[in-house]
């Protein structure tokens, strides 16, 4: 299958690039069995989805992960993209040169080249940081240190990032510098979001509100979380003309026993299981992969990439955004849906002028 057989001309206009008023008004495109596409709204949900099914959905939390700075010797600037804490596996022998600070895989952007040895200050001077190593695919170790030189834990460099860092938009909505955090604070974040880790929001959930999850847990439809830390990989575009040799990169997730109990209780009793986000299915199909089918608590890394054909074992419906052409987001609802039918609905979208991406509008699939 190629890369090619993906694609999809999208108008810029259509690019959402602020969210909507109210984050249950959004459009949403139903597409259930053979049925003709139907147009109705997120606060519809309740029609589409019966007593007895369960929502699953994804409560990792997104900090302000990219802040910008200079080099410690000249007055170039930096802008660093924090990922995740410690080092990836081609890194390890990196630890005794890093007792002295915590150690972060980044990404980072400056007209100077990024080599070893070299230090930025960052957040207006509260934060030192030596570049130690480098992994494939851009990422930078950093050794991270406060402005006297001192080790900086975890939850004083998350204190320091809530205070000068900026949330990770994704690179096709395009904020000026005075533009930058403010609103996207708290819109650019579920409002179920608990566990901190995420440098990109799980975007389908951005369109819930508690009342909405209220509403739908009184008619019947509860819902549960699974924590997948959504890295810059979500971004990543399918460089290969194949998809076959498309690797993704890792994400870490968590289940819990009562969300893996739930998910049974919900099999036996006949209810369907609705993922919220490409995330939740990720998160979902990894685990059955992993345990013969079955859904048990765990934590790992998910490298699970979903394309056509794909036996799903656990997601009988999915809540989604509309995605990027040659996408892998866009690989795996139509895996869900099939390839043709999600690009006619793409086509459709268009013509009927939705919103698309991470602010924009979403669609329920229904196999």
């Amino acid at each position: 299958m190629l890369t090619a057989d993906f694609d999809y001309a999208l108008p810029p206009e259509l690019i959402a690039q602020e969210p909507l008023a109210e984050r249950t008004l959004s459009r949403m495109m139903v597409l259930e069995g053979d049925r003709a596409p139907q147009h109705a709204c997120v606060t519809d949900l309740r029609k589409y989805l019966r007593p007895g099914d369960l929502l699953v959905m994804n409560d990792t939390r997104v900090f302000p992960a990219r802040v910008f700075g200079r080099w410690q010797d000249t007055t170039g600037k930096v802008e660093v993209l924090f990922i995740e804490r410690g080092q990836g596996e081609r890194t390890q022998n990196l630890e005794p040169r890093t007792q002295n600070g915590e150690v972060w895989r980044v990404m980072m952007r400056s007209a100077r080249p990024v080599k070893e040895g070299r230090r930025v200050v960052l957040a207006e001077g509260s934060l030192l940081a030596e570049v130690v190593g480098k992994e494939e695919g851009g990422i930078v170790i950093l050794k991270v240190m406060s402005a006297s030189g001192a080790p900086c834990a975890v939850d004083a460099l998350y204190e320091l990032l809530n205070r000068y860092g900026v949330p990770p938009l994704p690179p096709y909505i395009h904020r000026t510098e005075e533009e930058r955090g403010a609103m996207d604070r708290e819109r650019y974040q579920t409002v179920y979001a608990r566990e901190v880790g995420a440098v990109a929001a799980p975007t389908a959930g951005l369109h819930f509100t508690p009342g909405l999850l209220d509403e739908l847990a009184a008619a019947g439809i509860p819902h549960v979380f699974v924590t997948l830390h959504v890295g810059p990989g979500t971004f990543k575009p399918v460089k290969t003309d194949d998809v076959e040799k498309h690797v993704m990169d890792p994400e870490r997730y968590t289940v819990s026993q009562a969300t893996a109990d739930a998910i049974a209780q919900t099999r036996r009793a006949g209810g369907r299981i609705v993922a919220v986000g490409s995330t939740t299915v990720r998160t979902l199909e990894t685990v059955a992969a992993e345990h013969g089918g079955v859904v048990v608590p765990c934590e790992g890394r998910s490298r699970a990439f979903i394309y056509p054909p794909y036996a799903f074992a656990v997601t009988d419906a999915m809540l989604t955004n509309f995605h990027l052409p040659r996408s892998t987001l866009l690989m795996m609802v139509s895996a869900l849906m099939g390839r043709e039918r999600i690009l006619a609905a793409y086509r459709l979208a268009i013509a009927e002028r939705y919103r698309f991406f991470s602010y924009g509008d979403c669609m329920l699939l229904i196999p």
